[in-house]
């Protein structure tokens, strides 16, 4: 069995779904993939299991009944990782903004010393392509706040394409996970690095999505704002039940 699982959250992806699968299996490491597909009406989910017949032992689909936010998807994908024993799991979407072939460095950075593994658009410079200014503006400066605001000395910390070890995941409580949204991706990062693992950034280049359409949207980055500051006074004054 695999010891790596790829968790690919969906809704609406069927332009980029099939590419994605073959790509990850492409790769010269042995990968098992689930998709978590929020029911979307454009038949990803059904494209997927008429790919499980080519990849039945390596591709898993989980099909929930509405779109409930990017952070329940995965954990949902978290859960079932750790109920089946994957030692290294992994988050990335499923519209090539994240290179496959980069899961193999997060691998590699996860089976040195790091605890986390964090593909960084911020470690060297500014690594984005096809990006407006505005929203590199919003994305770099959303990661400076919210190093100011936590301490913590990620660069990246809204980055969706990240492993974990399964010992992470184990022991931050999903259940109090609060965020669904991009501040889902701020309070993973927080949660671990409270715990005191080892948060290793590994530096990527972050391509926008050529196919499909962005889930992101005001209400999204609203949360990742005001939601950081109350996170963290939580953590100061309700560590018992953070």
């Amino acid at each position: 069995m695999a010891d790596g699982l790829v968790i690919i959250p969906t809704f609406n992806e069927i332009e980029n779904i099939e590419a994605i699968i073959r790509t990850v299996f492409d790769l010269k490491r042995d990968f098992h993939v689930l998709i978590v597909d929020d029911n979307s009406p454009d038949g990803t989910a059904q494209a997927v299991q008429k790919l499980q017949e080519t990849f039945p032992d390596s591709l898993f689909l989980e099909v929930r009944k509405e779109k409930s936010g990017l952070g329940t998807a995965y954990i949902h994908g978290f859960k079932w990782a750790l109920e089946r024993e994957y030692e290294y799991i992994f988050e990335m979407d499923a519209d090539f903004s994240h290179r496959p072939a980069d899961l193999l460095r997060l691998h590699r950075a996860c089976l040195n010393k790091a605890d986390v593994a964090v593909g960084s658009r911020y470690k060297k410079g500014v690594n984005v392509v096809n990006w407006p200014l505005f929203r590199v503006l919003l994305s770099y400066g959303a990661s400076f706040y919210v190093k100011l605001i936590t301490g913590m000395k990620v660069h990246d910390p809204t980055a969706g394409f990240v492993c974990y070890r399964k010992e992470v995941l184990q022991n931050i409580h999903l259940d109090r996970v609060r965020f669904i949204g991009y501040a889902f991706q701020i309070e993973m990062k927080y949660r671990a690095y409270l715990k005191g693992y080892n948060i290793e950034e590994v530096s990527i280049i972050f391509t926008d999505r050529v196919n499909g359409k962005s889930k992101m949207n005001s209400s999204i980055v609203k949360e990742a704002i005001f939601g950081v500051i109350t996170m963290k006074l939580r953590s100061i004054f309700f560590k018992k039940s953070f």
